[in-house]
C-alpha cells in the first residue's frame, strides 16, 4: 500500500509540473476562458485538479475553430488575387526565350557543357 502511495504521489507531482510548464509555454491565443496568468494560478494552487481542468477546458487545441491557422500561398484567395497575370506572362515569356536561346547554342554543333 505504501508503495502504491509513493508511486501515485510521484506520478501526481510529475503531472502537476508538466501541467504548469505546458500552461506557461502556450501562447496567450491558446488559452480559453480566463487569461494565461489565471490558468497558471489555477494549475499551481489546485495541483492535480487544476492540471485536469487545464487540459480539458483551458487549452485550445490546434484544430479548434478559433485557433490561428497557417495557409499555404496557393490556398490563400487573397494572395492569389494579388498576383498579377501580366507579371506571370512576362516571366514565362522571358524563361521561354532563354530556353530557346540555350537550345540554339547547343544545336550549333558544339557539345553541350557537362557542368550544371
Amino acid at each position: 500500500m505504501a508503495r502504491l502511495l509513493i508511486v501515485g504521489g510521484f506520478l501526481a507531482a510529475v503531472f502537476w509540473v508538466f501541467s504548469i510548464v505546458d500552461c506557461a509555454v502556450q501562447p496567450s491565443t491558446r488559452h480559453r476562458g480566463v487569461p494565461k496568468a489565471a490558468w497558471i494560478a489555477i494549475v499551481v494552487l489546485i495541483p492535480v485538479i487544476g492540471g485536469i481542468l487545464w487540459f480539458t477546458i483551458g487549452r485550445r487545441r490546434a484544430n479548434d475553430a478559433g485557433s490561428i491557422r497557417t495557409v499555404a500561398p496557393d490556398d490563400d484567395p487573397q494572395f492569389l488575387r494579388s498576383i498579377s497575370k501580366s507579371e506571370q506572362d512576362a516571366r514565362i515569356r522571358r524563361l521561354e526565350e532563354e530556353l530557346a536561346r540555350l537550345e540554339d547554342e547547343t544545336d550549333d554543333g558544339a557539345a553541350p557543357d557537362p557542368r550544371p
